[in-house]
């Protein structure tokens, strides 16, 4: 999780993304006219997808960014399997979220709501198909909202997920609550300060315990998921509240953490379940962060560290394939866009097909030719 440059077609959205200090952001030329909506890849399991929002209010505890907040107000974005193929296709973010998402990351080459129409391939509010399928939670980067990871959402509940989106309110740029009013980031002021980090995964942590308890007791389709079936998805410092979240919820089974430096600390007796890292050349053994490092020795159970080259920090997510119609041009030798969605989507699939379907997935046991841009570590990475 550091700051982040402005990058496209492979690269990212310069963001305050939860670590050390801003690099100097680089800026590539903008096109002339910005080519209009982008459309998400197609999810690539049996069933269409449906999508409903819900909003949450956790009573039981402040918010701990707005100080005048007696509770934590939570939107979440639920995907999953329906029946259902025609219909309005949600939006990936209103207009006024896209507007403060390209102001906070100082992009200003294309009309903000040239984000806001960026296609999706659920139906918005289709009624639920099946019965005690497994939840994945996901939650995002810091300073970004959850439809940046509506690409991977999409794709989980083609295959018979049902996937909860958490948009960590205050912490993102934009998140609209149930009233209306649009919450902005007031993390952001808090991101340099020392323990910050550690603060910020917690409180992810508090989130996540808070959602799994209404979706499987609270929720009118509560039914449709499988309690005993739950993992967490987790980009930058996502991932970061994934490690969080596992050591304080023992409901969830397995996780996985996309490219995001961890802060919460495993305790010395080790986390046994289930746990994938997957990341850029970043997170290379002996690498710039030693986080990986530290931690890979206290998973105690099944475990994976993948590294993918030529990827960056938002490989993992929607914005290199939005970057385009907001006017960024690609830099060189990145990690094409929909090949970095494909390598996503590809090997998270299979994680949780492994450890919540029992599906053994023999892609998670080697190299594959067939994605040679997948690294196993620590055997056989090199040292940067």
């Amino acid at each position: 999780m550091r700051r982040l440059l402005i990058l496209a077609a492979g690269l990212a959205v310069l963001a305050a993304s939860a670590c050390s200090a801003p690099a100097p952001p680089r800026v590539d030329a903008p096109r002339a006219k910005p080519p209009g909506p982008a459309t998400l890849p197609a999810p690539t399991g049996p069933h269409p997808v449906g999508t409903t929002a819900l909003h949450l209010t956790d009573t039981s505890r402040p918010d701990p960014w707005d100080l005048d907040a007696d509770a934590r107000e939570l939107k979440v974005t639920l995907w999953y399997p329906t029946k259902q193929r025609d219909g309005q296709r949600s939006p990936y973010m209103t207009a006024k979220e896209a507007e403060l998402l390209l102001k906070g990351s100082g992009i200003s080459t294309a009309p903000y709501d040239t984000l806001s129409n960026t296609r999706t391939n659920a139906v918005k509010e289709a009624d639920p198909s099946g019965r005690k399928l497994p939840l994945v939670v996901l939650s995002p980067g810091f300073t970004k909202p959850m439809s940046t990871l509506t690409a991977l959402a999409e794709d989980l509940a083609s295959r018979g997920y049902v996937v909860a989106g958490i948009d960590h309110t205050y912490e993102s740029y934009a998140t609209t609550l149930s009233d209306g009013r649009v919450a902005e980031c007031l993390a952001c002021d808090s991101d340099t300060d020392p323990g910050s980090h550690a603060v910020l995964v917690q409180g992810r942590a508090a989130d996540v315990s808070f959602v799994l308890d209404q979706l499987t007791s609270k929720w009118q389709h509560s039914d449709l998921i499988d309690r005993k079936r739950i993992a967490m998805v987790g980009q930058s410092i996502g991932g970061a509240g994934a490690v969080a979240a596992m050591v304080k919820d023992p409901r969830i089974r397995a996780g996985i953490d996309m490219d995001g430096t961890t802060y919460a600390r495993i305790p010395k007796s080790g986390l046994s379940r289930p746990f994938m890292f997957i990341g850029s050349q970043e997170h290379v053994p002996g690498g710039h962060d030693n986080s990986w490092d530290r931690d890979w020795k206290l998973l105690t159970g099944w475990k994976r560290w993948l590294v993918l080259s030529d990827a960056e920090h938002q490989s993992f997510t929607d914005i290199p394939l939005v970057a385009d119609v907001i006017g960024l041009e690609p830099l060189p030798g990145m990690l094409p866009a929909p090949r970095g969605a494909e390598l996503t989507r590809t090997y998270v699939a299979a994680f949780l097909d492994q450890h919540l379907k029992s599906q053994r997935q023999p892609l998670l046991d080697k190299p594959s030719s067939r994605y040679p841009e997948v690294t196993f570590c620590p055997a056989t990475c090199g040292q940067s």
